[in-house]
């Protein structure tokens, strides 16, 4: 067990590395994980399992102790990313099928690892895991209203079917993994040590999939400014949810809870959508995005915690969260 607990430790923390290295192998032998697509949606279930296994009754005290911080941070998610997301496909002239690409990424629930990323970063992180349970719980009404509103002059959004989709690949497996925890307990902690693992491999998987189902377009120039596209949304995100947390008067942990909950998606279920209900080419942003925000996360999350060791966190700041 503690091998596996390594490995799952050494593949997150290179997580970065491993997804481009798979990107690359699939680009060029596209036949060793073309197998992967019809699988995409169960191994979102399982990764999103995971998360439900991972959650406890303290993760949702934020939500009912300081329910102002936690629908700030949710109606910054919903608000921020999708409208940056249509801002980049009008400013950039996407293409159809790519901008309801981008435009899907912009309406996911935060991604998990931005509670690492807030952990890292001396932020709030009962806060984090907070917004990011509740941003994913009401996913199945938000991501296909809002995809809706902002994509639908481009594609036909099938709404009643994302809806359905996103309950049946994202709420069940949490609901099931949650149940599992609750009835189990300590049975099953120590099961609980392999999900990383777990996670990781199946997002490099799904991230590998989608590059070979895409090797013939992907250095295309329709495909090509996605990377300008994907990596504009994320860093405004960051930037947006910093100064928009910041505006209403939260400290600096807070903030950067709010930060890292904005600006990191579950590009893996825009991924599985994508593959799903439009054409794999629109896909392609939710896997570069999965690249890039773990990248970009980690080194933002990186400077803050080296300023939290020097001491930089405003005085004001500090009297705040002892008064918090």
């Amino acid at each position: 067990m503690k091998v596996v607990v390594s490995v799952g430790q050494f593949l997150g923390k290179y997580f970065a590395l491993f997804v481009l290295g798979g990107a690359v192998i699939s680009y060029f032998q596209p036949h060793l994980i073309l197998w992967v697509l019809p699988y995409v949606s169960y191994l979102l279930g399982v990764i999103m399992f995971g998360m439900g296994v991972s959650l406890k009754r303290s993760d949702f005290v934020a939500v009912f102790k300081r329910p102002k911080d936690v629908i700030v941070g949710v109606c910054a998610h919903y608000l921020i990313m999708p409208l940056v997301a249509y801002g980049l496909c009008l400013a950039f002239h996407l293409p159809n099928a790519v901008a309801v690409g981008v435009i899907l990424v912009g309406c996911c629930p935060s991604g998990t690892a931005s509670n690492v990323m807030c952990f890292l970063a001396k932020g709030d992180v009962a806060l984090g895991v907070s917004i990011g349970a509740v941003s994913t719980l009401i996913a199945p009404v938000m991501l296909p209203l809002i995809l809706w509103l902002l994509a639908g002059r481009w594609v036909h959004i099938p709404a009643g079917s994302l809806f359905l989709s996103v309950i049946e690949i994202v709420i069940l497996p949490i609901v099931l993994g949650v149940l599992v925890h609750t009835f189990l307990g300590d049975k099953v902690e120590k099961g609980t040590e392999v999900l990383p693992l777990v996670s990781t491999i199946a997002i490099i998987l799904i991230a590998s999939g989608v590059v070979a189902a895409n090797h013939a377009t992907l250095f295309t120039a329709s495909t090509l400014v996605l990377i300008p596209v994907v990596m504009l949304h994320n860093l405004l995100g960051f930037t947006l949810g910093f100064f928009f947390s910041r505006l209403l008067g939260m400290n600096h942990p807070k903030s950067r809870s709010i930060t890292f909950e904005v600006g990191m998606q579950n590009s893996a279920l825009g991924v599985s959508l994508a593959m799903a209900f439009f054409s794999p080419i629109a896909a392609i942003p939710g896997t570069l995005f999965s690249v890039w925000h773990n990248m970009s996360g980690s080194v933002l999350a990186s400077y803050w915690a080296a300023k939290n060791k020097e001491g930089n966190t405003p005085v004001a700041d500090a009297v705040q969260n002892a008064a918090n």
